[in-house]
């Protein structure tokens, strides 16, 4: 039987909302004590070593530690193994932490990929709660047409380069406290690439792209709010000659609505009625997302009463389930009464200089309201 995945908090000795100074200084004192050139042969320490790889690796990536966080090591979307994470030399590790660019650079020499892009789309309230589509226009660096992105000019081509002859690093030897290591860089004339272009092209001047205005259909997820964030793999920039594309993240501002306010999956909606309501009750209509209700106000109703409609919240953005509408009822005493008005008000009654008997206060029963 396979044995069971210890939790990566708990690899690493941090706290689970440990930032990423935190999660960097505890990786670093770990796989300092457990590296391979520290304990030549010991087979447990080189497993702790993998081990401590494998929970930063996951959790100094903000994307990787969400899933990790919602789903443990089941997440969807990880690689199912983090075995190969290790560093080929002691001074990959100092590299890592001190400035250097070698231990991110190894087996990736070529092109530099394109930046990512974000744009934030204003939608409204109803689109929140039903989702939509939305094309939207993104300025970006696009391929180069006259070059199809080498950066060469039209009938020519980059050739290796002649510093690296096409690897795109060069390697050095030092010497540490463990001993001889050989250390690899980004080639300086090449950048990285491999080749190197000797008759830029006069379009794009030799980098292989060139500004566009690209576009791009959202989908917007029922349930969305302002705090969600979509990633839309591959349309970021391209990148410099050749490079991969970068990713474009949208966010989202939500235009606010006449009359009803969000409340987590709930929609709160202020019900103004007339004293006559309140005391004798009336069916009145409301707006709500789906279009006017008519809600049953029964007779005696007290202010702050919450009336639920429910099911026509907004939708959770991954069960799909929706929250519920809540008309809070507020009596509208009127200011000014005509001479008519009055008369009839005396005719009632009821001034006789005493508090009147209520059995919960408004502020009370707004409070119950908001809280489900």
């Amino acid at each position: 039987m396979a044995t069971a995945k210890r939790d990566y908090y708990e690899v690493l000795g941090v706290a689970r909302n440990a930032n990423s100074e935190e999660l960097k200084t505890a990786y670093r004192k770990l796989a300092m004590k457990y590296h391979p050139d520290r304990n030549d042969g010991d087979k447990a320490a080189e497993e702790r070593f993998k081990e401590i790889g494998e929970a930063y690796s996951v959790l100094s990536d903000p994307d990787k530690r969400q899933r990790y966080d919602a789903f443990g090591h089941a997440a969807g979307g990880m690689p199912p193994d983090f075995g190969s994470f290790s560093f080929d030399s002691a001074f990959d590790l100092f590299d890592m932490f001190f400035g250097g660019g070698a231990g991110r650079r190894r087996g990736r020499s070529g092109p530099q990929r394109g930046a990512d892009l974000r744009m934030n789309i204003e939608i409204t309230f109803e689109e929140v709660v039903f989702g939509g589509k939305r094309t939207i226009e993104v300025p970006r660096a696009g391929q180069c047409e006259e070059c199809h992105g080498s950066g060469a000019r039209a009938g020519t081509e980059a050739k290796q380069c002649p510093t690296c002859q096409g690897a795109g690093q060069v390697r050095r030897t030092m010497q540490s406290i463990f001993g001889q290591v050989t250390t690899a860089a980004a080639c300086p004339q090449c950048r990285g690439e491999g080749r190197v272009v000797e008759d830029p092209c006069p379009h794009c001047r030799g980098q292989g792209r060139v500004e566009v205005r690209h576009t791009v259909e959202v989908t917007i997820p029922p349930g969305v709010d302002e705090d969600v964030t979509l990633r839309l793999s591959g349309e970021g920039e391209v990148g410099p000659r050749g490079g991969a594309v970068g990713d474009l993240y949208v966010g989202f501002r939500v235009r606010p609505h006449p009359q009803l306010v969000r409340h987590g999956q709930d929609i709160v909606f202020e019900l103004p009625i007339s004293i006559p309501q309140a005391v004798l009750g009336d069916h009145i209509t409301v707006p709500t997302v789906n279009g006017e209700h008519v809600v049953d106000v029964p007779a005696g109703v007290q202010p702050g009463k919450q009336i639920k409609l429910h099911g026509m919240g907004v939708p959770h953005v991954r069960s799909g389930r929706r929250g519920d509408q809540i008309c809070i009822v507020r009596v509208v005493v009127p200011a000014h009464l005509s001479h008519q008005e009055r008369e009839l008000y005396e005719q009632l009654g009821g001034r006789e200089g005493k508090p009147a008997e209520v059995k919960k206060g408004f502020f009370d029963s707004l409070r119950d309201a908001l809280r489900g």
